[in-house]
């Protein structure tokens, strides 16, 4: 099999609409249903579901308090938007951080959940989203761990990396399979 990744020079919300462009390309080619996005505002994930009309969408965004104590960061307005257009949103603690950063951050150190994501981090931060949000979906039962999925996220805002793999759950990390990289940011 050949297949070619597309990669963008920097990082960032620049690279949204070409991505999406890829992704609706490589979807039909393997007539992928659904896919995952990482989508703090909605506003990706509007945008998907715009340019991609037949498949299963998951936004995620971040657990309340991400940014500010008790506060979520996604707008009632846009959540209303989100489910007007069929699209799930998942709200929940970052599976490749969450608790084991709340550790790190008290004593100092290192976890092995944080060793994941700074490894996926040596290929992109957008391709460690991916991995994390599919394994979020996952847990909360909003994607299959026995068929492929893409995965979208991004370096800040907008995204950059999209990937497809089989999603597994936080339990069985080390199940979840990675088949492509349809496009990131060149390091």
């Amino acid at each position: 099999m050949k297949k070619s990744i597309f990669y963008f020079e920097n990082p960032g919300k620049e690279n949204t609409d070409k991505l999406l462009d890829l992704v609706k390309t490589r979807k039909k080619e393997l007539g992928i249903d659904k896919i995952v996005v990482a989508s703090v505002s909605g506003e990706t994930a509007i945008k998907l579901a715009e340019k991609i009309d037949d498949v299963d969408i998951v936004s995620i965004t971040h657990h309340a308090g991400f940014r500010n104590k008790g506060e979520l960061e996604l707008d009632p307005d846009a959540e209303k938007k989100l489910k007007e257009k069929g699209i799930k949103t998942y709200v929940g603690s970052h599976a490749l951080s969450g608790v084991g950063r709340g550790i790190s951050n008290k004593f100092g150190g290192i976890t092995p959940v944080e060793i994941i994501a700074a490894s996926l981090r040596m290929f992109s931060q957008g391709v460690k989203v991916g991995v994390e949000i599919s394994i979020m979906a996952a847990d909360a039962g909003l994607v299959p761990v026995d068929s492929e999925i893409i995965a979208i996220g991004g370096t800040g805002k907008g995204a950059d990396s999209a990937i497809v793999l089989t999603a597994a759950h936080m339990s069985n990390v080390f199940d979840l399979r990675v088949h492509e990289i349809i496009a990131m940011p060149r390091p």
